[in-house]
């Protein structure tokens, strides 16, 4: 009976024995065959998990990363891209370079696969002997056979294909990837790439901030390789097939990575709301980053540049150094005579004013019967008068004079004028405003261009002189046509909200552009069109009737008294609008920079500039010392 009892108790001691170390050996096999870095993973990521307040969910992201980290990659790597990573993942892939090792790298890489295959369907079945996770198993076992045998085919495909020769001997992969996904540098490519990088940011931020994971370090790691990529991508649109061909392998880790990271943090509402408030303080800081570019670029728009300015003053103190005689232009007799072609410029800038005599007489078919007028500011006087001296216009006939020779012009001026405010000074310069005394500065004279010092004259001008004004006083481009982006309408710089304004004037009125504009003074003189100016001007002043500027002055000056000449006499927009046809510009008689980009500035849109450049004497002596370049 003792005996009995003795082999009864034997029994059950090793029944016990066998049912705890079984589950021991099974876990102990099922941890030999994890990687150095799959164990390093799965064992880094299990920490960063308990962040995770739903338990079910926490284990959920465990088994499936480290499924992942066992089969997902490799077949991955293998089925697209045909690399072999070793066991360090950040080193650089390198390629087979022959049909010889190609084939030995497959073929091992077939016999490792089922090396694996055996021994995972080993332990599967020891599993299933256990009464464990039946039901789990028979899946796995399907989706493992499934996978095994799509493998399996692409392995005897591309070995088949590199042993009858088929495929390129020195970059087979990348040329077959390039092939299949058609990887090419264009704006979708970009666009993914930046998609990549946000969400990897976007699972970056859901980390722990002192996380030292194998995944926070793979996301990290990825969005520096996808960022040079990108930044690569940008800046050469034709790059190399290797350089193509890194930029695939780096968006495939990306993807990778990521798929790994959907994994641990799949909590869809939270990324949605990170997401939102990521694009929330993106529009936020491209807002802010537009009205600090602005503000700059209107900056540097009333900015002298450091040229001009040089060449300003050494015009002006070689003017000063002349005798009083020696100041004189030829040709003043001219100045009076109403059957030659009268120009009017108004400027500040040397160089501009030089730029529109030039390019008038080179068009010109008569340049003896040009006479220009350039009314310049007493700061400038000296350097234009200067310039004119030293590179006379040819046969043409040119007037230099000073706003302080207009006695008359501070009385009529500065008590109307004085009281505008503007951010921007050139709104309240007098030689802004002096266009609107065009019969008091010449009195002699009939008709006259007024041009602004922004403009090339590209073709004759002399044809305006014949232009049929109907009766009117002023000659300009229409500025109304709706299908043009330098559209413009009444109130968009006139308050038609004032009782005034809205009585007077039609708010669907056509709107014209300064710049090349073709006055009849006898018109302006029997209409009296200066009264019209003050008293708008004066109302100005007193409220709200207008923004800053002459232009809106202009349009209730002349209301009803403009000619409408055809566009092909002034384009507009070279200041501003980066997309004004090349056709439209080479067939104007007139280029207007108009806006804020100026062509003497290094703001200038650069499609454009060539246009104003070449009448610039860019070997002139004294643009050589003030460094004044093209």
């Amino acid at each position: 009976m003792k005996h009995f009892r003795r082999c009864v108790r034997s029994l059950l001691l090793l029944l016990l024995c066998v049912s705890v170390l079984i589950p021991i050996v099974f876990f102990t096999i099922k941890i030999k065959h994890l990687s150095p870095i799959g164990r390093k993973e799965f064992v880094e990521d299990l920490s960063a998990i308990k962040y995770r307040s739903d338990a079910a969910l926490r284990l959920n992201a465990i088994e499936q990363e480290a499924r992942e980290d066992l089969k997902g990659p490799k077949q991955i790597i293998y089925e697209d891209r045909a690399v072999n990573y070793s066991s360090n993942e950040d080193s650089e892939t390198q390629e087979s370079e022959n049909d010889g090792e190609i084939t030995d790298l497959l073929e091992r890489n077939e016999t490792n696969h089922e090396r694996e295959e055996a021994q995972q369907f080993h332990q599967r079945e020891i599993s299933s002997m256990a009464g464990e996770k039946e039901q789990s198993d028979q899946r796995t076992v399907e989706l493992d056979q499934n996978a095994h045998s799509r493998y399996r085919r692409m392995i005897d495909k591309k070995i088949k294909e590199v042993k009858d020769g088929h495929s390129n001997q020195t970059r087979v992969w990348p040329d077959h990837i390039l092939r299949s996904k058609s990887y090419k540098v264009t704006d979708l490519n970009i666009t993914e790439m930046k998609d990549l990088m946000i969400r990897a940011k976007v699972y970056l931020n859901f980390a722990p901030p002192d996380s030292k994971s194998r995944l926070v370090k793979d996301l990290k790691q990825r969005i520096r390789e996808v960022g040079r990529a990108l930044s690569q991508a940008t800046k050469d649109l034709r790059l190399s097939e290797s350089e193509i061909c890194s930029s695939v392998q780096k968006l495939e880790k990306m993807e990778a990575t990521l798929s790994k990271a959907s994994h641990v943090y799949p909590d869809c509402p939270a990324m949605v709301s990170k997401l939102r408030a990521m694009t929330q303080n993106t529009e936020e800081l491209v807002r802010a980053q537009k009205n600090q570019a602005t503000y700059l670029v209107r900056l540097a728009g009333r900015t002298t540049p450091k040229g001009l300015h040089c060449l300003s003053m050494q015009l002006t103190a070689e003017y000063f150094a002349l005798q009083p005689e020696e100041r004189q232009l030829p040709n003043q007799q001219k100045l009076q005579d109403a059957d030659l072609y009268h120009y009017a410029v108004f400027s500040d800038n040397v160089l501009a004013c030089a730029v529109v005599v030039n390019s008038t007489i080179s068009a010109a078919k008569e340049s003896e019967k040009i006479v220009f007028h350039v009314v310049a500011d007493s700061l400038n006087f000296p350097a234009i008068s200067m310039w004119f001296l030293l590179n006379p216009p040819g046969k043409a006939t040119i007037q230099i004079q000073s706003i302080d020779d207009f006695e008359w012009l501070s009385t009529k001026y500065n008590i109307t004028l004085e009281k505008q405010s503007s951010s921007d000074p050139r709104y309240g310069s007098e030689l802004n405003h002096l266009r609107f005394y065009l019969p008091d500065v010449f009195p002699a004279l009939d008709k006259i261009v007024l041009l602004d010092h922004d403009v090339v004259v590209q073709g004759d001008l002399t044809e305006l002189w014949s232009v049929n004004m109907k009766g009117k006083v002023n000659g300009a481009v229409e500025t109304c046509n709706e299908s043009e982006a330098l559209l413009r309408q009444m109130d968009m710089l006139i308050n038609f909200s004032d009782p005034l304004v809205a009585k007077s004037f039609n708010v669907n009125a056509c709107t014209w552009a300064f710049g090349m504009n073709l006055f009849d003074l006898q018109e302006w003189r029997q209409k009296n069109l200066n009264s019209v100016y003050h008293k708008y001007l004066q109302l100005g002043n007193e409220r709200s009737l207008w923004l800053a500027g002459s232009l809106p002055l202009g349009w209730i000056t002349f209301y009803n008294q403009t000619m409408a000449l055809d566009r092909r006499w002034h384009v507009l927009g070279l200041g501003y609008d980066s997309a004004v046809r090349r056709a439209d510009i080479e067939q104007a008689a007139v280029i207007h920079y108009d806006g804020v980009t100026k062509p003497w500035l290094d703001i200038a849109i650069r499609r454009y500039k060539g246009y104003w450049t070449k009448y610039v004497k860019y070997d002139h002596p004294y643009l050589q010392q003030c460094n004044i370049q093209e």
